[in-house]
């Protein structure tokens, strides 16, 4: 069954702009060039930190992310990361979408 983004919660659908953005930038840019440090393969080196990026159930604590997720985010450049975060905000314009604001 499909979800709309109108069911979503902001945070939500944010949380899920960024997986899959990270996941699709990490993936092409991965297969475009193999020179190791590209921005692509640090955002996939993120996978560690997907369970730490979703919004948890009503009532639960956010989880604190593992050394695996913290050592993976330490190695994503400041240039990678305000790249990708750029391309996120972009997206929904793109897509007719309105822009997705948080508090």
């Amino acid at each position: 069954m499909a979800v709309s983004t109108a069911q979503l919660q902001p945070r939500a659908l944010a949380a899920l702009w960024v997986l899959l953005v990270l996941l699709l930038l990490g993936t092409r840019a991965a297969d475009a060039q193999q020179q190791q440090g590209t921005c692509g393969q640090q955002l996939s080196g993120l996978a560690p930190c997907a369970r730490y990026s979703v919004p948890p159930a009503p009532g639960q604590a956010l989880p604190v992310p593992g050394p695996e997720c913290c050592s993976a985010l330490g190695s994503v450049s400041r240039d990678c990361a305000c790249g990708a975060i750029d391309i996120i905000n972009s997206l929904p314009a793109k897509c007719g979408l309105p822009r997705v604001t948080c508090q």
